[in-house]
């Protein structure tokens, strides 16, 4: 929708309804939607059978979304996180924890439809946390629009109902049509539905596990339903380890050799490129003496 030109009805104040799908399972992606439409629309949006997307079939969802897909009175937005983000935010030194992230996913959408140029006066969203210091952050970040948040919110008001089904089912084809980035030969997709208690995503985590790699990258590994895999895994001292350990001299111990000195021919920038730059190369390329090479 928003390659699309912008509705006559979007400089009318509106409402839009925030929604997410894929909050606890250990596979996949969590995915937040928005559906937007007229303030004057919604009596109308009320008589489109729109209802919380975990109660109804796959195929009821797959129709409304269609249906709400071509109705030019209806605008919609989506924001996929990627498990291996929630797991990098999660397990990073200054933890992100899982509401934050959905916070900013919901500020990301609002935003996003604003920048679009559609009048919101209301937005409706369901709760994650405590719904009145949601509602307060929520608020202070748009001051000119007003929210209500509240639990349930997509079996309470329409316009989340359908916000529901538009990431419960971009969630749904997305695990459907996911590319395992690992190439194995015993690899497979019948992982259930991602749920930590599904006996069949069980059975696929317990087969799929590796003992130095862990997961395929389509797993959550910041979940508890991992950490008990990880008790049969391969340990693994990092160099950074090591180094803490018994180097002191400068950060570079007899371990360390540079590629020079095992027959490598490295490729030098020329400087003039790296001040260009305006940043030089990383710090942890400088600490390790890594340079690229383009000949073996």
């Amino acid at each position: 929708m928003s390659s699309a030109p912008l509705p006559k009805w979007a400089s009318k104040p509106c409402i839009m309804g925030i929604d997410e799908a894929g909050r606890g399972p250990v596979l996949g992606p969590m995915v937040y939607g928005c559906l937007y439409c007229a303030l004057s629309y919604q009596k109308t949006l009320a008589m489109l059978n729109f209802a919380d997307s975990k109660t109804l079939k796959e195929e009821k969802r797959e129709e409304l979304f269609e249906n709400l897909k071509a109705d030019d009175s209806i605008g919609w937005e989506i924001d996929v996180i990627d498990p291996r983000e929630l797991s990098a935010k999660m397990l990073k030194r200054t933890k992100i924890n899982l509401n934050e992230i959905s916070h900013n996913s919901a500020i990301g959408l609002v935003k996003r439809v604003l920048d679009m140029g559609v009048l919101l006066t209301e937005v409706y969203v369901d709760t994650v946390g405590d719904a009145e210091k949601y509602r307060i952050k929520l608020s202070e970040k748009f001051p000119g629009v007003k929210f209500v948040v509240a639990k349930k919110a997509d079996s309470l008001y329409p316009v989340v109902s359908g916000a529901s089904i538009v990431a419960k089912v971009t969630r749904d084809r997305a695990l459907r049509n996911w590319v395992l980035d690992e190439t194995a030969e015993n690899m497979q997709r019948n992982f259930g539905s991602g749920y930590p208690g599904d006996p069949e995503t069980k059975a696929w985590l317990d087969h799929h596990k590796h003992m130095v790699f862990g997961f395929p990258t389509i797993v959550r590994f910041s979940w508890g339903t991992c950490t008990p895999y990880f008790k049969d895994f391969v340990e693994v001292v990092w160099e950074s380890d090591k180094l803490d350990e018994d180097c002191p001299n400068n950060g570079r111990s007899k371990h360390q050799q540079k590629l020079s000195d095992l027959g490598f021919t490295g490729y030098k920038r020329k400087s003039e490129d790296i001040e260009s730059s305006g940043k030089g190369r990383c710090k942890f390329f400088q600490a390790r003496k890594l340079q690229l090479v383009s000949k073996f």
